[in-house]
């Protein structure tokens, strides 16, 4: 297909996990205050979208031990949607006394990576988000799901679209507003995506749907260009390519916040976001991670003085 033919939407909406997806992958504790910052800064590029923590058990994720305090912390701009993940009725309890304002939940496509990232089958989970769920909508809460291995599973290998379908169905009949699918260890390709996607549309509309790709494989970008001709408009990625699932060997590398806005932004796709704002965010959390980040975009960045 020739890309002068391809239907692009005029915009986009980047959403921001790097605070939270990016950062629970981290060995080295990033100290509360620099989070904090980090999210401030986040907050002045013209993103619409930040997921700022997880309110999960701490001896689960060592790293976002202080949600309720960043929570708490950070600078509101009117304008940007501040996320939390919420796992349970307890994590609901911090979330809301933090007043974020969307709730995110989650689960898998496949019962194994469920199984082991919640310590649940996947009917068994369900009852636990059914609350969640309705106790954020009571509180005037939006409600996001996020559902895992969409596109290959580390422990089983290839998931059917009507196992997607199926977890998609029962979030949505709980009340979820927003479901995105995610590829947690980076092994879709742009055919696969394809056809996962045309089966998903056929059961829910375009403007419901946000799409999660990691970039292990290099495919990341390839895969958006995909979702972008079917209509989807609403994107996750992390800053500088931070993250992966701890639940998932080998899924290191979100798909880059600033690879994604430079290739929307050149090809005529606003998303809202100044380009140098957001590079200096990178910048910064860069140093505070103690190890370079690995997006194309800051590769280019320090390259610039080669000759």
């Amino acid at each position: 297909m020739l890309l002068n033919n391809i239907n692009l939407p005029s915009s986009v909406t980047i959403k921001e996990v790097g605070p939270r997806d990016g950062l629970q992958n981290e060995n080295q504790f990033i100290q509360t205050e620099d989070k904090i910052q980090w999210i401030n800064m986040l907050s002045e590029t013209g993103l619409s979208y930040i997921e700022i923590t997880s309110f999960v058990n701490p001896k689960w994720i060592p790293q976002l031990a202080d949600a309720l305090q960043v929570a708490k912390s950070i600078n509101r701009y009117k304008n940007v949607t501040y996320a939390a993940l919420v796992p349970n009725e307890r994590g609901l309890e911090g979330a809301l006394e933090a007043n974020v304002d969307e709730v995110a939940v989650f689960m898998s496509a496949s019962e194994s990576h469920n199984l082991k990232n919640i310590n649940k089958s996947i009917n068994d989970t369900f009852p636990i988000l059914k609350p969640v769920i309705q106790e954020a909508l009571a509180a005037g809460k939006t409600v996001r799901g996020y559902v895992s291995t969409v596109f290959g599973c580390p422990y089983e290998g290839a998931v059917s679209a009507d196992a997607v379908l199926t977890v998609a169905d029962e979030l949505f009949t709980l009340g979820i507003q927003e479901l995105s699918l995610g590829d947690t260890i980076g092994v879709a390709n742009p055919k696969q995506v394809e056809e996962v996607l045309l089966e998903v549309l056929s059961r829910f509309p375009k403007e419901r749907l946000a799409m999660h790709f990691h970039n292990t494989r290099g495919t990341a970008l390839a895969n958006v260009l995909v979702a972008l001709n079917l209509g989807i408009s609403n994107f996750d990625s992390a800053l500088g390519g931070l993250g992966g699932c701890p639940y998932a060997p080998g899924a290191s590398g979100n798909l880059a916040t600033d690879d994604l806005h430079y290739m929307l932004e050149n090809m005529g796709i606003k998303t809202g976001i100044n380009r140098d704002q957001l590079l200096n965010a990178a910048l910064f959390i860069e140093g505070k991670i103690g190890k370079l980040l690995p997006s194309h975009t800051m590769q280019t960045e320090r390259g610039k003085n080669c000759t």
